[in-house]
């Protein structure tokens, strides 16, 4: 019984004993060590944070300097892809106007009378006829014809007039057609709009070779005997080619070896001797 109460006395000294020493080492342990290391963790932590908004804002400059240089390069190649245009404008508004309208003047309503420019009845791209003007084929220009093709047949070359009056209906139904084949810019090169056609006015004649039908409505007619003749000699008889080659940005038409007007012969021959357009030598070609 003795010796368990020695025991139980003995423990009881060795845990204070612990106790005691536990207590020591935590008085002596230096309270700042602590302080010291939550100190650093949220030093690091920070740093870790400006480091991470560094190179966020660094990013971010980065990126703006890229957007601001794109838009340079954009607006240096605006400027470089405008600057010749203009030159261009400014050197030839007229060519860069017609190219835009194909010669025609936008918007305008056909007129209610014909236009008659020093006593010469006109229908181009600029000067159209009313919808309603109807005169039929020309008589005086029809017998005109009738006599330079008898001259010419006696120099082997068999003239034939295969289109001439066109009324504003049946214009339309052509236009409508070439434009739904070949598109309306190419259209207005060699057919005109309806009310703008000078076969309307009764006094324009296509002429081609009989025989040589495969030469009709084509450049090659006028590199042929029979159409160098006309060119040559259609004046004599009061008519003129109407559309000559390299003059489309003045009459509005590509080059048509086998369209003839016809003016009468005084006309005709003034017209021919002066080696310019209709238009040129009426003064109505700006």
């Amino acid at each position: 019984m003795k010796n368990r109460k020695k025991n139980y006395i003995l423990l009881g000294m060795l845990l204070i004993m612990m106790i005691a020493i536990v207590s020591i080492i935590l008085i002596n342990s230096n309270p700042n060590d602590v302080s010291e290391t939550i100190k650093t963790e949220d030093q690091a932590i920070s740093e870790e944070k400006e480091n991470e908004l560094k190179e966020e804002k660094e990013d971010s400059e980065a990126l703006q300097d890229e957007l601001e240089n794109s838009s340079e390069l954009q607006d240096e190649g605006k400027v470089a892809g405008e600057e010749p245009q203009q030159k261009q404008q400014q050197q030839q508004p007229e060519d860069k106007k017609y190219k835009e309208n194909n010669g025609y003047i936008e918007g305008q309503t056909l007129p209610s009378e014909p236009t008659y420019i020093k006593g010469v009845l006109i229908a181009n791209k600029k000067y159209p006829l009313p919808k309603d003007y109807a005169p039929g084929e020309n008589v005086e220009a029809r017998a005109a014809f009738e006599l330079m093709a008898q001259e010419a047949k006696t120099l082997g070359f068999e003239l034939v007039a295969f289109s001439t009056y066109r009324s504003y209906e049946y214009q339309e139904l052509l236009y409508n057609k070439y434009v739904e084949r070949d598109g309306k810019e190419n259209a207005d090169r060699y057919s005109a709009r309806p009310g703008y056609s000078e076969h309307q006015t009764g006094l324009a004649f296509d002429i081609g070779e009989k025989g040589r039908e495969d030469l009709w409505l084509t450049e090659a007619f006028g590199q042929s005997e029979a159409g160098k003749w006309l060119a040559e000699n259609a004046h004599r008889y009061g008519f003129i080619l109407r559309y000559p080659k390299g003059k489309e940005h003045i009459t509005g038409y590509m080059y048509e070896s086998w369209h003839f007007r016809y003016l009468g012969v005084e006309l005709a021959t003034k017209v021919k001797d002066s080696g310019v357009t209709l238009e040129e030598y009426l003064g109505i070609d700006k």
